[in-house]
């Protein structure tokens, strides 16, 4: 699975927040060993504020995207 998310600031260290949605679907529990790829994404951050007429949830749209219902 690939993912896309932002780093925290955890004292010294720098945190990977790993959404509720890929943990429940890849069944990830507190204390697991899990294999991280590191690759430095290209700043999203223009796209913040273009999106604001998007009435459904990030939930919503991830299981859409997950049953398939954006398939053309």
């Amino acid at each position: 699975m690939e993912l896309i998310t932002k780093t925290r600031k955890l004292g010294g260290s720098i945190a990977v927040i790993i959404p509720k949605e890929v943990v429940r679907n890849e069944k990830i529990s507190p204390d697991d060993t899990v294999k991280i790829q590191i690759e430095k994404s290209d700043d999203l951050g223009f796209m913040w504020g273009r999106l604001k007429d998007i009435k459904k949830s990030t939930d919503e749209i991830m299981r859409e995207i997950d049953e398939g219902e954006l398939d053309g």
